[in-house]
């Protein structure tokens, strides 16, 4: 099985199953003496770990993550990172109750026709577990961010047909929200819409935002290598995700160009823009104001209601999840971290590759 790496400059290797002994990632290209420790990438996968909150997974995984290599003092070496997290509240038995049956919304019919084989336990290497290492590995990369003075933040958005209202200019309280929606009270309306789902038995798919601010004018490769498409690569690499925006999205298309245009102004010396519609790319090359996008997500596949399906010898079946089964009501609130992550590794990657693009910069 190839495609387990990410990144040309800062590259990514994850490993490991949702029910194996431990999961891990490898990043290669980060700059020595950057500080780091463990508990910077431990405080980060918090945020992603199951049984935090009543409308996510109940599945316990303390996920404490142990830098086995590339850091000494307290600063990364230039070598290879190595980072461990041990996979400790794993019960297989319930996913042996339906092992012969083709699961409806999940991966396990593509991979055995691709390999022939698919690894049962809790979705193995197709599980959200493995974005515990995205977001291991974007707690580094989000450091070397800080040093560059970038800021990387995701946010519910949307539910259902409620739409967070997000002020851009106060990232800290869209980082700390409890679920990570930016608005209060949109807040406690998803969260009845999320659990009401729960009770039933359903699951429900969401919209996350996510935006980067103090991004330099210059980051991206035309024409291949544009900053927005290794973006969308980035985010729809990531479990359940069915969309990808930037700027004014899939709206641009019912604008005119009058009104789509962002206008030009100089203010303190800097180029900047009236509007933000383009979503701070153009051309696939930063233009140095905020970064803006928003990635669909799909309902949970795991569901408590009963779905026609096959078996694994093409017989009509019925798949209904076992009993004491574990599992997110709403995908979307343990994966904002991991688009998170996400950002800052492809911005990580961009500005490390931009300081080849000319001779001074």
């Amino acid at each position: 099985m190839g495609s387990n790496s990410f990144g040309t400059l800062l590259q990514i290797t994850t490993w490991g199953e949702s029910h194996g002994k431990a999961i891990g990632v490898v990043i290669d290209g980060c700059p020595a003496g950057l500080e780091i420790s463990d508990e910077d990438i431990r405080k980060a996968l918090k945020r992603r770990s199951p049984g935090n909150h009543p409308l996510t997974s109940p599945r316990q995984e303390p996920d404490l993550a142990e830098i086995l290599s590339g850091v000494f003092e307290g600063k990364t070496t230039g070598a290879p990172i190595s980072i461990l997290i041990p996979n400790t509240h794993a019960d297989s038995s319930k996913y042996d109750l339906v092992k012969h049956l083709l699961k409806p919304g999940h991966a396990n019919y593509t991979y055995l026709e691709k390999y022939g084989i698919f690894d049962h336990r809790g979705g193995g290497r197709a599980s959200a577990r493995e974005t515990a290492c995205r977001v291991a590995a974007g707690a580094i990369a989000q450091k070397l961010l800080n040093h560059f003075g970038v800021s990387c933040v995701a946010y519910l958005a949307q539910v259902e047909n409620i739409h967070a209202d997000v002020d851009l200019s106060n990232l800290d309280h869209i980082a700390s929200s409890s679920i990570f929606c930016p608005d209060p009270l949109k807040e406690e309306e998803m969260k009845q819409k999320i659990a009401e789902a729960q009770e039933s038995g359903d699951s429900l798919g969401a919209v996350i935002g996510f935006v980067a601010l103090g991004l330099p004018a210059g980051l991206g490769d035309p024409v291949y290598e544009k900053l927005e498409a290794n973006l969308a690569k980035a985010m729809l690499s990531i479990p359940a995700t069915k969309g990808f925006e930037i700027g004014s999205g899939f709206a641009s298309s019912s604008m005119q160009g009058s009104s789509h245009n962002d206008a030009f102004f100089c203010e303190g010396g800097k180029v900047m823009t009236r509007t933000n519609h383009a979503g701070g790319v153009l051309g696939g090359i930063s233009t140095g104001m905020p970064l803006l996008g928003s990635i669909a997500f799909k309902p949970t596949s795991s569901i408590y209601k009963e779905k026609e399906t096959l078996s694994l010898d093409k017989q009509p079946s019925v798949f209904h999840l076992p009993s004491g089964s574990k599992h997110d009501p709403c995908v979307a609130i343990r994966a904002v971290p991991v688009v998170e992550a996400m950002l800052a590794l492809v911005l990580a990657d961009a500005l490390l590759l931009n300081r080849s693009s000319r001779l001074f910069i």
